[in-house]
């Protein structure tokens, strides 16, 4: 389609100083210029506005970076401080583990497509707590996103040490044991499993470009102490656990396949 027919819906407002990115990332979400302003509730002709150069408010360029996908920074760079990208990566934060919104665990993980991470020694609570957890995220493997399970490693020192630590007399291996058991008796055989014998400074969940970050303190149980929600931006905050999940993950040792026949 030529920019000069008359089908074309940017036709009317292609200008010199057109925002191309805005442009491309409405062609790539599929929408329109009426489409994109009834979803950030302004009008066309605002839309119309953005895309001929005009910057929203900050407010609205939030918005509509999440309805695109796309981050703030790439659709108005000349608009957006590097400052304030990086407070915008810490979305929330919670002073418990138990205060992070039950829902949002499943929200995250129906949200993701590409990347899912997880990095505990056992993280229980998510097979036991939320019914929908293991259900959907073997369809996500199904549907060919790449899912990692990192684990705390029984035969290594580290569960050992955690044991002693919260002194419940070897409840963590057994927590290992039942996470084990049910990642491997749901999962798909192309899921990815392995075990870690590292000291646990935070247990981080990935959900391609969120991740909640568990904050370990000693002597305390993970779902008591603080959690951050993080969303990748300018990477100032989230590229420091996704290069910690890559260091872990290269040390571990692959766990035993999930069998085949259930």
């Amino acid at each position: 389609m030529q920019h000069g027919d008359a089908r074309c819906p940017l036709a009317p407002i292609l200008r010199d100083m057109v925002n191309e990115r805005l442009r491309r990332a409405m062609h790539q979400a599929g929408l329109d210029i009426q489409s994109l302003a009834d979803a950030s509730e302004v009008s066309a002709k605002t839309v119309e506005r953005w895309i001929g150069g005009k910057t929203p408010y900050p407010r609205t360029r939030y918005r509509v970076a999440a309805i695109l996908q796309e981050d703030e920074s790439y659709l108005w760079p000349e608009a957006v401080n590097s400052a304030a990208l990086t407070g915008a990566e810490l979305v929330a934060t919670y002073p418990r583990r138990g205060d992070v919104p039950r829902h949002l665990w499943t929200e995250l993980l129906r949200g993701a497509h590409r990347d899912i991470d997880l990095l505990a020694y056992a993280g229980l609570f998510l097979t036991e707590e939320h019914p929908d957890w293991l259900p959907i995220l073997a369809a996500k493997v199904e549907q060919g996103a790449r899912v990692r399970l990192l684990l705390g490693d029984q035969a290594g020192t580290q569960l050992a040490a955690r044991d002693r630590e919260y002194k419940i007399g070897g409840g963590v291996s057994g927590r290992v044991s039942a996470v084990l058991a049910h990642y491997r008796q749901r999962m798909p055989p192309s899921v990815q499993i392995r075990l870690h014998d590292t000291p646990l400074y935070n247990s981080i969940y990935r959900f391609d470009d969120e991740m909640i970050v568990n904050t370990h303190a000693y002597g305390v149980l993970a779902a008591f102490t603080p959690v951050m929600r993080l969303r990748r931006v300018d990477g100032a905050y989230f590229n420091t656990y996704v290069e910690s999940y890559e260091r872990v993950w290269a040390s571990a040792r692959p766990a035993d396949p999930v069998p085949e026949d259930r």
